[in-house]
């Protein structure tokens, strides 16, 4: 990778872990994935952003395969997505031959900018949410 997308991964993540993630998780009406830890089998929640279409709710990662929730989807794909302030369990979909940028278009102005700000290496995943 790169030197400069490096850096800019590595500051993205620490902010996001350490101060923004945090915070967020606590507000009500956040949108939040939660996946199972890969290691620890423990829930991990990460504020996300995205948009119920049906029954699938669609997001971009902004580090692909780097990402943390990524690589636990990849373990195991059962997810809770917060809306709304209820949770809804589904099955997540990492799909790396959508076009993020196209998706992104889709998706809530305010996180898509800032996936498109921050992100590295973008990528679509798709939750289909259990009726």
């Amino acid at each position: 990778m790169p030197r400069l997308a490096d850096l800019r991964f590595r500051a993205a993540t620490t902010f996001q872990r350490r101060v923004a993630n945090p915070l967020l998780r606590r507000l009500p009406l956040q949108t939040v994935l939660e996946t199972t830890g890969r290691v620890s089998g423990l829930p991990r929640r990460t504020p996300v952003g995205g948009r119920r279409v049906g029954d699938s709710f669609w997001l971009v990662a902004e580090f692909g395969e780097r990402a943390q929730y990524i690589r636990n989807i990849r373990a195991d794909p059962r997810v809770r997505v917060r809306l709304g302030g209820r949770w809804h369990p589904g099955t997540a979909h990492p799909l790396p031959d959508d076009d993020p940028a196209a998706r992104l278009r889709t998706l809530p102005r305010f996180n898509s900018a800032a996936v498109r700000l921050f992100g590295t290496d973008l990528m679509t995943v798709r939750v289909d949410l259990d009726r």
